[in-house]
């Protein structure tokens, strides 16, 4: 079965992301547990926690399908010795917050080397940040998203990715969260039906199908290999639908979080009927 749904807004309480993901005809969703813009925030309340699971429940969204994502400013392979420490505590404090809503999943962009670093130092500090988090942290997955490939961040090719996971200690975990827009940014040709195929292949070939946990569906503004992050609506921009077909129609992509990121919020009830008119079964 396919669970679809958006990130939607948390503003008021993260109880209201529920609600929103109800209205847009949902059955998975994502949300950020505090502001994405700021380093540190108040502690979730007793209250908050209670009526979100509460929701969650009474609206039948399981854990398994609720992505949260953590905050913008961090930078787990950051080379400042100071930075990297800031962005630990930061990610530290994020998987708490998603393990005391009940959730199993944090979703996060891997880190940049900044120009001062080598990938392969950068690459093994995301790896260090990630052992620090799961150690101090029960219970939730850290999922990398694959990235665009803008300026000096890693993770945009699958190998980054590969090369992450095998430097994870407990490989439960870990997982992986691909996004459209970013893989045709990053030069994964995923226009056509049979390209996508490929590019998939080769996504388990090096990195391995075991390890998707949630994608995010998302059109591009930008051409194939433009390494720019410009998200679009599913039916417009560069990447055309027929990598939205191929992922409605195959098991590897059941019982994942399917989330839109697409620039129209006003729209995604629309863009959920138009993903689930691509199943042919």
């Amino acid at each position: 079965m396919k669970y679809i749904g958006a990130h939607v807004s948390a503003s008021g309480g993260v109880e209201n992301a529920v609600l929103r993901s109800v209205e847009i005809g949902a059955n998975a969703f994502a949300l950020f547990t505090k502001n994405q813009r700021q380093w540190k925030a108040p502690a979730l309340k007793a209250d908050t926690i209670e009526k979100f699971k509460r929701f969650c429940q009474v609206h039948q969204f399981s854990p398994d399908h609720i992505l949260p994502h953590d905050s913008y400013l961090i930078n787990l392979g950051s080379p400042d010795s100071e930075g990297l420490a800031k962005s630990r505590e930061a990610f530290i404090d994020e998987m708490d917050r998603a393990n005391q809503l009940g959730l199993k999943l944090l979703n996060f962009h891997p880190g940049s080397h900044l120009n001062k670093i080598s990938e392969k130092d950068c690459l093994a500090r995301i790896a260090e940040s990630i052992n620090l988090a799961v150690e101090k942290v029960p219970n939730v997955v850290a999922v990398i998203e694959n990235t665009a490939g803008q300026g000096s961040n890693l993770g945009w090719r699958f190998e980054h990715l590969a090369k992450i996971i095998e430097q994870v200690e407990n490989k439960q975990r870990v997982g992986v969260c691909l996004d459209t827009c970013h893989l045709f940014s990053a030069g994964y040709d995923i226009s056509s039906y049979q390209s996508s195929e490929k590019v998939f292949a080769e996504f388990d070939q090096v990195v391995g199908n075991s390890y998707l946990r949630g994608m995010h569906l998302n059109g591009s503004k930008t051409a194939l290999a433009s390494r720019v992050d410009r998200h679009h609506t599913l039916r417009e921009g560069t990447i055309g639908t027929e990598v939205f077909q191929f992922i409605m129609n195959q098991p590897q992509f059941d019982n994942i979080p399917l989330i839109l990121e697409t620039i129209s919020p006003e729209i995604w009830a629309d863009e959920i009927k138009f993903l689930r008119s691509l199943e042919l079964n």
